[in-house]
């Protein structure tokens, strides 16, 4: 049994996948594996990780037929992975030499089911330091007491996947794996079920994740449909929020980080195609009418009157059937 399995999907990445692998062979060891999921890529990456097979020690390769998007070939690498812990790298992100067994260091001192990580983001040659929101560092916590408080950043905003590393029980509890077929925002509902139902958490100064941000063909910076997963990951958060017991306690926070995405969205609709950007504005009022109207006007309340303003506009515009039934 290995004792780290390490996630890394790959999707059209050939300008950068050679770094990644560079640096996943700068964190080898005789227990760790690397599951490398090609999602079906059209470019040269399935070359690149054929040869990766063979020279990186560690390697499994998984190859999807279809492209799933992110969250099922992260769900690929889990099915796959044999480790005690698991961890996760993106295919064009790299780590620093060693940090892996760093961070494999630091899980098994303090025990707990996961550990949140900082990480440096590159932006072209800019480099900047992004930190866990959250204060107290190296000491094991409830995860549920770091949701809140709703009207500032708390754990559950830090989303990202690669910036931690996980216990296998969390996988044996059905609470690692990512929601099937999102093509973006999958880390939301995974990083609130985790910390609604996982039992311990850490957060630790520990840097070696660089994340590469600004990517021409990542999902961020593409203004197309699949964008709108956001409406279906954040559904799901209220959904699941509201069946907790704590939920009136919980639900202000998750309606607010809600609609401050979708403020987002809605204040960069121009870089959406017309089609796609009618259908955010009826999607966003469907969601807008499916929240808990008590906590929506309550948040609304709290907001600054522009964002507030936005929200209140299309939640007045006409719904489609379909919208609704997203």
């Amino acid at each position: 049994m290995p004792k780290l399995s390490v996630i890394v999907p790959f999707y059209n990445v050939q300008q950068y996948a050679s770094d990644t692998l560079v640096s996943l062979r700068a964190n080898t060891r005789d227990d760790f594996e690397f599951i490398l999921v090609d999602d079906c890529s059209t470019d040269a990456t399935p070359d690149i990780l054929a040869r990766a097979e063979r020279e990186l020690p560690g390697a499994v390769l998984v190859g999807h037929e279809r492209n799933g998007g992110l969250a099922t070939a992260r769900n690929s690498g889990i099915d796959r992975a044999r480790g005690e812990y698991l961890t996760f790298l993106d295919g064009d992100d790299w780590l620093a030499p060693g940090y892996l067994p760093r961070l494999l260091a630091v899980i098994e001192e303090l025990g707990c089911d996961f550990v949140r990580t900082d990480h440096v983001q590159c932006t072209g040659r800019a480099r900047s330091v992004h930190r866990v929101p959250h204060g107290r560092r190296s000491t094991v916590l409830d995860p549920r007491a770091a949701i809140l408080p709703a009207d500032r950043s708390t754990s559950v905003d830090y989303a990202y996947a690669w910036a931690g590393v996980y216990h296998r029980r969390l996988v044996d509890r059905g609470l690692l794996h990512f929601t099937d077929g999102l093509r973006t925002a999958e880390d939301r509902p995974w990083i609130w079920k985790l910390h609604r139902e996982a039992q311990s958490f850490a957060v630790s100064g520990l840097l070696g994740v660089y994340y590469r941000r600004g990517v021409a063909s990542s999902l961020t910076q593409i203004g197309d449909v699949r964008q709108l997963d956001f409406i279906r990951a954040f559904d799901q958060v209220i959904e699941e929020t509201a069946r907790d017991p704590e939920a009136a306690e919980l639900l202000p926070k998750a309606v607010r980080t809600y609609c401050a995405i979708m403020t987002h969205h809605l204040g960069t609709i121009e870089r959406f195609e017309p089609a796609v950007a009618r259908k955010l504005r009826s999607l966003c009022a469907a969601a807008l009418r499916r929240m808990p109207q008590d906590v929506l006007a309550e948040v609304m309340e709290s907001m600054d009157v522009r964002r507030a303003g936005v929200l209140r506009r299309v939640r007045r515009r006409p719904v489609t059937a379909g919208a609704v039934a997203v």
